[in-house]
């Protein structure tokens, strides 16, 4: 890694179970001597990135947070879609989340949490397994031949425990079934006990950029026509997608690219 990818690293330490970090860290994630990572560091807090904490630890700077409004406020896919997912979710008394895809992992953009029987489990900027899920095996679907390669040669142990395949024609065959049929349901594959439904919101040119996916208790789901759960959920990805078009801000600023696969690390 060049310097810059080694002082990025550090930021790798942050999660839910962990929001502060020294220079002992800092070093180990980065993989340099401690002078060299508390130069990182110190550059990171002068860039807003990371801020001071107590006992010589640090953790996620003002920067960060400017850059998460700015992304919440501008981003096509969940001005496109906020107002969307809240009035069905309403409508429909069902859990809807949406989900960004950005090449490495699949994010929870944003939710409509209406059925408060089931636990707020999700959150906004929370990674979702990459290999399970309605919400990532219906993005894994819609990638291209050349990147599902891709993604199999990085990944094809992870693939193949999820069941997703234990060979790149396997793999790229589920994958075909799952675009065919437009949607993908799944029962249990994250949390216990729930469903997930989920379509693909892509751009003007067919590149996915990410999924809607209804979420709910597989009792819940007995009580619905899957057929008819099926159809809701692919126009309510359909009308994301002609609000990206119409959204001014989308055209002003060019058409939001689809992320490429890069390596995974989960």
């Amino acid at each position: 890694m060049n310097s810059l990818d080694k002082m990025l690293a550090i930021l790798n330490g942050f999660n839910e179970d962990n929001l502060t970090i020294d220079v002992n860290q800092a070093a180990e994630l980065s993989g340099s001597s401690r002078p060299s990572a508390y130069r990182y560091i110190q550059a990171m807090t002068r860039s807003g990135l990371l801020t001071p904490a107590s006992g010589g630890n640090y953790t996620i700077g003002s920067r960060v947070i400017e850059l998460e409004m700015l992304k919440r406020e501008n981003d096509p896919l969940l001005t496109a879609a906020g107002n969307l997912i809240r009035y069905h979710a309403e409508e429909m008394g069902i859990n809807i989340m949406l989900c960004s895809y950005y090449g490495d992992k699949v994010l929870c953009a944003d939710l409509a949490w209406t059925d408060h029987s089931i636990p707020q489990i999700y959150k906004a900027g929370r990674a979702m397994p990459i290999f399970k899920g309605a919400m990532a095996k219906v993005i894994l679907a819609h990638l291209t031949k050349s990147q599902l390669k891709n993604i199999y040669s990085w990944s094809q142990d992870n693939i193949a425990e999820n069941g997703l395949g234990s060979s790149l024609e396997e793999f790229t065959d589920n994958m075909k079934e799952i675009r065919k049929a437009g949607i993908c349901i799944t029962h249990a594959e994250i949390f216990d006990g729930l469903v997930g439904i989920a379509a693909p919101v892509c751009d003007n040119e067919g590149r996915v950029l990410g999924s809607v996916v209804f979420v709910l208790t597989g009792e819940r789901t007995d009580k619905f026509s899957k057929d008819e759960l099926a159809v809701e959920i692919r126009n309510i990805a359909t009308d994301i997608e002609q609000g990206i078009l119409r959204n001014k801000k989308f055209h002003d600023a060019g058409p939001v690219v689809a992320a490429r696969p890069r390596r995974f690390k989960i």
